[in-house]
């Protein structure tokens, strides 16, 4: 090979690296909620993007709830996604343990159930032959909700009960609302708070009262173990990012609500007025801390409805925490456990 050629094959290359080529792909997934907050502000701040560098590209997607991120996260489609604890939960269980690792935790609480002030429940037992909705079967809400109402004697109409559970897109329920076709959600915010002021509700449940100390994760960031395996770099960057933006996102409240709101108005086509944004994140903890304990919680209850088999799973490798806590130690904060 003469030494011209080499040169030109050289600088080819050169050229290419500089214009993307090499560069690693990182395909995320989140929901346009606030639960979603350091997803929905780094997204709209580039946030992210400045913590990867040039050597990685993001490609985000959007999903109304978990299940369907669990199954993009399946076919290969996404690299990582936040997500709830029950969707992360069942996506393990069915891969035996192989599929995902649940590596950073996002928020706590922001979830609530609401009821329509016609529909006549002023009491859990006024729940019998009434349309609750939730955001899709088997997602964290969905679970919470059976739960409940195990918890008060009564069974959704798929399991030989008279409460008719509805899996239904947010967006959709605030119109069943309006046209008396629900009773009631169990929602994530800031839907929760958007049924209460334009659907016509009310307030019946904070779900933080039913939790120790009123905590609960209802968000964190699950990566599939191959990607983690292969690129534990480029999440741990993602961590170390995510860490940042929790800690400025409660630090800066008012101007990290003025982002996420436009980037909810980017995503779904609405701004939230500042009362409904107010409201929704009073009910909301912005935090890394994945919250273990309440997350075994959920499974029991998931495993309890019948939704995880025949016996209650081993989830000791659901957490891989490792990358995490080097965040942690390096910037002089406390490990979790």
């Amino acid at each position: 090979m003469n030494k011209k050629f080499t040169i030109a094959l050289g600088l080819i290359f050169f050229a290419l690296s500089l214009s993307g080529f090499g560069q690693i792909v990182v395909r995320v997934g989140a929901f346009p909620n606030i639960t979603h907050a350091q997803a929905m502000v780094g997204k709209a701040n580039g946030w992210f993007d400045k913590a990867l560098g040039s050597s990685a590209k993001i490609q985000w997607t959007s999903f109304n709830a978990g299940p369907s991120a669990i199954e993009a996260l399946f076919s290969g489609a996404i690299d990582m996604t936040y997500v709830g604890p029950n969707p992360a939960i069942t996506g393990y269980v069915r891969s035996n343990g192989e599929a995902l690792r649940i590596v950073v935790g996002a928020a706590s609480g922001g979830v609530a159930l609401v009821v329509r002030n016609d529909s006549g429940i002023q009491k859990p037992e006024d729940f019998h032959g009434k349309r609750v909705a939730s955001p899709q079967l088997g997602n964290t809400q969905d679970m919470a909700l059976r739960a409940w109402l195990k918890a008060h004697g009564m069974k959704s109409s798929d399991k030989g009960g008279d409460v008719q559970v509805v899996p239904l897109a947010n967006p959709d329920q605030l119109t069943l609302f309006l046209q008396k076709q629900l009773d009631a959600s169990w929602a994530p915010e800031p839907w929760a708070t958007r049924l209460i002021h334009e659907g016509n509700a009310h307030l019946f449940l904070d779900e933080r009262d039913l939790w120790p100390n009123g905590q609960f994760v209802i968000a964190h960031l699950i990566v599939r173990t191959k990607f983690l395996q292969e690129h534990p770099d480029v999440v741990k960057k993602w961590i170390a990012a995510n860490v940042e933006l929790t800690d400025w996102i409660n630090g800066h409240l008012p101007e990290a609500k003025k982002i996420l709101n436009a980037q909810l108005q980017k995503e779904t086509g609405k701004a939230l007025p500042p009362i409904v944004m107010d409201e929704a994140f009073g009910r909301l903890q912005i935090t890394y801390d994945p919250m273990r304990n309440s997350l075994l919680a959920s499974a029991r209850s998931a495993y309890e409805a019948g939704f995880l088999g025949r016996q209650m799973p081993d989830l000791s490798g659901l957490y891989d925490l490792t990358l995490l806590n080097q965040v942690l130690t390096e910037k002089g904060k406390k490990v979790i456990q």
